[in-house]
């Protein structure tokens, strides 16, 4: 069934769309690759366009997030909404017998990702960041979704549906609360959470032209179908977390991008200078760190003066975020209004975001190699910030681009 349909089946007409998705053959690589990637990926897109373009405001008050700040933010969405999938499946299968229910993670595996629904399709809200509380009220509606498919997919007793329900969703949260808790470790400075079949068919022969549109997709589909065994074979080997990263490098694969275990902070940590915009460096951290398969390595320092300049300058690998970094370079445009100017424009191979701000505070990033992150902010001039940051090794940065790269 296309995705669309499903989509519009599920939350229109639950009660008889669960009965037929009992009696689909589906693999947990399918679900994620076919139905639920499409839909977190869109929604990623759509909160990183509502809160670095268009912002969060009212009364006078104005928020819009960081470009680095925002791509980083949508990635982690991609990667819990992968997680989420996988985990409450795990759940729902394990305490089916409390509840009368049949163990069946195939099952359990479904009825994860059609639940989860309401919430990808609320998530598309997040475009316009003044609709959040609506988005918050349509995603509610996958608890209910959740309720009508567990007597259905997991044959749970009628009067069993509701307490299931709820302690599925209760732990679902407390395993949650502990992976956030995880992933600050990753972003500690930062804010946080269909397939194409191109072919011949009846003997009829279909000629794709190299370089168009129907050739990228037929690429796209070729990736995730390869990416799609490889999850398979880590669905096969029992272990949740290696599924979920076999999910997450096969999708940034999918995209183009390149999964990789980053660097060590000691090839991180030469290349952050002891002066940086003619300010003295005032401190200094290093680290590595990660969880479910998201690495990164960060080298941050800060730099300032008594008259009040300051800057905080972030040399980070993100080893591609699985892939995933890749969707940086998708993101172009500029916008002017009564704060600054703020721009994201390809120069060569790397992609660059820059902000003005009327009052001071400028930003200046470079995204090299689809995995390295140099950014800087502070209270000094524009053209002295980018200065500084172009001044830094940025060629020996994209020299590292394959050390660790998953073959």
């Amino acid at each position: 069934m296309a995705l669309v349909d499903r989509v519009k089946n599920i939350l229109l007409s639950p009660k008889t769309e669960w009965p037929l998705i009992e009696q689909e053959n589906a693999t947990t690589a399918g679900l994620l690759k076919d139905y639920a990637a499409p839909l977190i990926v869109a929604g990623a897109v759509c909160s990183f366009i509502g809160l670095t373009l268009i912002g969060v405001g009212g009364f006078g008050f104005s928020f819009k997030l960081g470009f680095v700040d925002g791509l980083v933010q949508s990635i982690l969405r991609i990667v819990l909404g992968l997680v989420s999938v996988v985990i409450v499946g795990y759940i729902i299968d394990a305490l089916a017998p409390t509840f009368g229910a049949q163990k069946n993670l195939a099952q359990a595996m479904k009825t994860s990702v059609y639940a989860h629904t309401a919430a990808w399709v609320a998530a598309l809200l997040g475009i316009i960041p003044a609709l959040g509380i609506i988005g918050v009220l349509i995603s509610l509606y996958s608890i209910y979704l959740l309720y009508l498919g567990l007597p259905v997919t997991m044959k749970c007793p009628a009067d069993k549906a509701v307490p299931y329900t709820a302690v599925v969703v209760i732990a679902a949260i407390v395993v949650f609360i502990i992976i956030g808790v995880a992933l600050a470790a990753v972003t500690p400075s930062r804010m946080p959470g269909g397939s194409f079949n191109i072919g011949s068919r009846g003997g009829g022969q279909v000629t794709i032209e190299p370089g168009s549109a129907a050739a990228k997709l037929d690429d796209f589909a070729k990736k995730m179908e390869a990416a799609g065994k490889k999850m398979d074979a880590a669905q096969k080997s029992g272990k949740p977390e290696e599924a979920v990263a076999a999910a997450m490098t096969g999708l940034g694969a999918a995209f183009g991008g390149k999964a990789a275990e980053p660097v060590g902070i000691e090839l991180l940590k030469p290349l952050v200078p002891e002066t940086f915009a003619g300010l003295p460096k005032k401190s200094a951290r290093a680290e590595k760190a990660g969880a479910l398969g998201f690495m990164i390595s960060e080298a941050e320092a800060r730099y300032g003066e008594d008259g009040g300049k300051n800057v905080t300058l972030k040399i980070s690998d993100t080893g591609g975020a699985a892939g995933l970094m890749t969707l940086a370079s998708w993101v172009q445009g500029e916008r002017e209004d009564e704060y600054g100017r703020e721009k994201t424009y390809k120069a060569g191979n790397r992609t660059v975001h820059e902000k003005v701000r009327k009052d001071g505070r400028n930003e200046y990033a470079v995204i090299l190699a689809e995995r390295f992150v140099v950014s800087a902010r502070g209270a000094v001039d524009y053209e002295v910030l980018k200065g500084a940051v172009n001044a830094i090794d940025l060629a020996k940065l994209e020299s590292m681009k394959d050390m660790g790269v998953t073959k």
